[in-house]
């Protein structure tokens, strides 16, 4: 008889453990990671419209993906004279703060469709981009 009380308690701490983990495993899939997005660190959203943008991420699992201290690049291209030919065009790319170019000025933050999001990249403190935005915010102190 006490083998079946042993067998029953097992049964239903082990059913625990399993809904425990699912409910922790839903919360996490629902919230996202703190550890992988929202920290520190910098995150590189790529768009179904070819957009890049970086920033610092949070709710990347919700309808809407919100970044904060959002940058772009920029493209400019100008014609570089050439001697003996025609000029060729040259294109440079550039970091741009979100809000500071535009003319609707923008605040510093987005919500994204989730459905326009292709995915979502973790930024090494190496990067060129994290770089340049350490220098931009250094510049502006």
């Amino acid at each position: 008889m006490e083998n079946k009380s042993k067998k029953k308690f097992k049964g239903v701490l082990v059913l625990t453990l399993v809904v425990l983990a699912a409910v922790a495993i839903y919360y996490w899939m629902q919230n996202g990671s703190s550890a992988v997005f929202g920290g520190s660190s910098y995150q590189a959203v790529f768009l179904s419209n070819g957009q890049v943008y970086f920033g610092k991420v949070s709710s990347p699992n919700s309808n809407y993906v919100v970044l904060s201290d959002v940058y772009y690049l920029q493209v400019q291209r100008t014609l570089q004279p050439v001697q003996g030919s025609e000029p060729q065009q040259v294109e440079t790319l550039s970091l741009a703060k979100l809000g500071v170019n535009e003319l609707h000025r923008p605040k510093d933050e987005m919500r994204v469709n989730r459905q326009h999001v292709i995915f979502i990249e973790d930024l090494q403190d190496e990067s060129q981009v994290v770089q340049a935005i350490e220098k931009y915010k250094s510049e502006q102190e």
